[in-house]
């Protein structure tokens, strides 16, 4: 007989399961719909898989069930980078790791901080999925002063959006950790620099490294600045 722990945590990976598959429907949807614009199916997976953690949060799934579902989700990347069986989620102009470092990031958080500090893992999360997911797309579609770091194109409207959207992210999700107490999370000023700090490493994307050292950081400096490191 199956306990009802293990029938909850599959009942929160089931939505998961949900969530992620009516995220690839979008995806091949878009991908149909508009095929001279790949970079927005692109953008849409990496957005998209954000909420994931929220899911993950609100459903309570133990760390047992999230770190393997995590790497097993980061194989499948793996693969799919290889062997291109999904192509709409991988980078349409350039040779990049960038979905295997995000299965990995994700992976490393929910491993080294869930769910002790899940308010830090989303932080980092979401600050990947959205700052940087938007940053990119946003990035492309205004035109804007750019410049090259390590022959990586990087804009003035992406980088002031990944700024943005970063510090929205850590405003709300420290506002939802104080609502309820319980966890420490960062003050005002912490989370400007943490905001700062993620738009300053996600300008070296060398092979779509800035989704591995972006989210790590983000996690890192939230916990050592709410422990008043």
């Amino acid at each position: 007989m199956i306990s009802g722990w293990w029938l909850q945590q599959l009942a929160a990976v089931a939505v998961v399961a949900t969530w992620l598959l009516l995220l690839g429907f979008l995806v091949l949807l878009v991908g149909r719909r508009w095929p001279d614009q790949a970079e927005w199916s692109r953008k849409l997976a990496h957005i998209g898989a954000g909420p994931v953690v929220l899911i993950a949060w609100a459903c309570g799934i133990d760390r047992l069930v999230a770190v393997p579902a995590a790497l097993a989700m980061t194989v499948a990347a793996a693969i799919n980078h290889r062997r291109r069986l999904l192509p709409g989620i991988e980078d349409v102009d350039r040779h990049s790791y960038g979905t295997i470092a995000y299965g990995a990031s994700i992976t490393l958080l929910l491993l080294l901080w869930w769910p002790a500090h899940r308010t830090a893992v989303a932080a980092a999360i979401l600050v990947m999925a959205l700052g940087d997911g938007l940053a990119g797309l946003l990035g492309r579609l205004v035109p804007s002063a750019s410049w090259q770091v390590f022959q990586q194109r990087r804009s003035a409207v992406g980088t002031a959006t990944m700024g943005f959207c970063s510090l929205i992210v850590l405003l709300l999700l420290a506002a939802l950790a104080a609502s309820n107490g319980a966890e420490a999370v960062p003050d005002g000023i912490a989370l400007v620099g943490i905001a700062l700090v993620a738009t300053l490493v996600e300008q070296v994307a060398v092979a779509g490294i800035d989704n591995l050292t972006v989210p790590l950081s983000v996690a890192w400096l939230w916990i050592w600045s709410a422990s008043g490191g």
